[in-house]
């Protein structure tokens, strides 16, 4: 879905869903290890949802940095076309020799289909 950055890393949706997997899969993996201990399902849920949260701020260090990073680069271009939007409606002579970047957003897309 998402292009790798000019960086070489995922996208911020290919970052954000390893991410959520990586979370949802560490709530099972501890839910199965108290149902395999004899605690009923839904307190083995709660628990492990509880329980997983300080531990996937300290397993997922490194998974946390990259979404960071993924989020920045993605606020800073998301910055950068919203100025040359704003410099483009002022009518900045250098802007209007600038193409406008295309966003890997899908509301975004679906916009760009319908101004061509």
């Amino acid at each position: 879905m998402t292009s790798p950055t000019p960086t070489g890393q995922p996208g911020l949706a290919a970052t954000v869903g390893l991410y959520a997997a990586a979370r949802v899969a560490l709530v099972a993996a501890v839910a199965a290890l108290l149902l395999l201990a004899g605690v009923p399902l839904l307190i083995s849920l709660l628990v492990a949802l509880i329980v997983a949260l300080p531990l996937s701020m300290v397993l997922f260090r490194g998974l946390r940095g990259r979404l960071d990073g993924a989020l920045n680069e993605a606020r800073e271009r998301r910055g950068r076309e919203r100025a040359a939007l704003r410099a483009r409606l002022r009518g900045d002579a250098d802007a209007a020799d600038e193409p406008p970047a295309a966003s890997d957003e899908p509301a975004d897309r679906e916009a760009d289909r319908g101004q061509h």
